[in-house]
Parts: C-alpha cells; sequence; structure tokens
C-alpha cells in the first residue's frame, strides 16, 4: 500500500480498502445466510477455530495487496463449506465423538466432583464465580453444573427445594 510519510493511505488505496470491506462484509452476510447462524457460534472447538480463520481471512482480503478479493470470498466460501460438512458429519456418533468433546459434570446437586475440576482445568474459583454469576445464593439451590464442549459453564439451580433435574437435561454428560 502507498502511503505518505505519516502512514496515510493514498486516495486511491483509502477507496480500495472501503470497497474490499464492503464487499466482504456482503459475501460473509451471504455466506452466513446460506450456512446458518452455527457459523459464528461456539459450539465446538471446530466452530471455534472456523470463526478464527473467517477472521483472519476478512482481515487479510481487505488489508493485503497480495490477496485479490476473489481470493479472500473463494477462502470464506471454502471455511464456511467445510463447516457445513463437518456440522452434517456430525450425525454420525464415531465422527461427533473425534471432533468433540463431551460436556463434563462439575457438580452433582450440593457435591463439588474435585477430579473433573482437574480434568476440565477449572479451579474452584472459577466454579464460586459462575454460580454467583447464575445467583445462586446458597449450594442446596445447585441441581447440577455442566462443563459444556464448548467450555462454557452451565448452573442448572433452583430456590424450589422440590424440583427434580430431569435426567434428559444431563443425556452424554460425562460424570
Amino acid at each position: 500500500m502507498e502511503e505518505d510519510y505519516y502512514g496515510i493511505p493514498t486516495t486511491g488505496e483509502f477507496w480500495s480498502i472501503v470497497i474490499s470491506t464492503i464487499c466482504i462484509f456482503a459475501a460473509v452476510i451471504i455466506l452466513t445466510r446460506i450456512s446458518g447462524k452455527r457459523s459464528f457460534s461456539k459450539m465446538s472447538s471446530f466452530d471455534f477455530a472456523a470463526t478464527i480463520a473467517i477472521g483472519s481471512i476478512i482481515a487479510s482480503a481487505i488489508l493485503s495487496k497480495s490477496i485479490t478479493l476473489s481470493h479472500g470470498i473463494l477462502g470464506m466460501a471454502c471455511i464456511f463449506g467445510l463447516q457445513s460438512a463437518i456440522a452434517w458429519l456430525r450425525r454420525i456418533k464415531k465422527f461427533r465423538n473425534a471432533i468433540d468433546n463431551d460436556p463434563l459434570l462439575l457438580m452433582d446437586g450440593e457435591n463439588i466432583l474435585h477430579e473433573n475440576l482437574k480434568k476440565a482445568h477449572v479451579t474452584q474459583g472459577d466454579l464460586r464465580a459462575k454460580l454467583r454469576e447464575a445467583n445462586v445464593l446458597d449450594l442446596s439451590q445447585v441441581r447440577a453444573v455442566v462443563f459444556e464442549s464448548t467450555g462454557d459453564i452451565a448452573v442448572l439451580h433452583t430456590s424450589d427445594s422440590d424440583q427434580e433435574l430431569e435426567d434428559w437435561l444431563l443425556k452424554g454428560v460425562n460424570r
């Protein structure tokens, strides 16, 4: 990019960046509409990696002289296509097991599962912070705390002491 002494792009370079940005932005919207909202979700490690790759391609296509607009759009289309293919292949259990992490139970009711905290690399301080974030006032309110495959921590709780946790909600969660 030609720049003056102060690093300001020339008029031609300025408009090139603006047009590339608009085109890449439009391509992202179109590809996201085709692939679905999962394209930028945090459903699995692959989804996270795809989001990072798309961001890198966007930045490169907008700011790099060596990458053409069509190359940037083709790269994004490949990542979106890969992500759609992986989402479809996840229907196969063996493939899903190879790609995704299983959720892990961190608390079973009031009981903290210390071995699972270690497996998940979650400290008791992290756990307390999530409980506070979920407005848990007493550990007796906790029905389960799950370290999700996305890295999020879900706190299932209620103030109704008679309320039971449905088994269906913990299906597929490693204990």
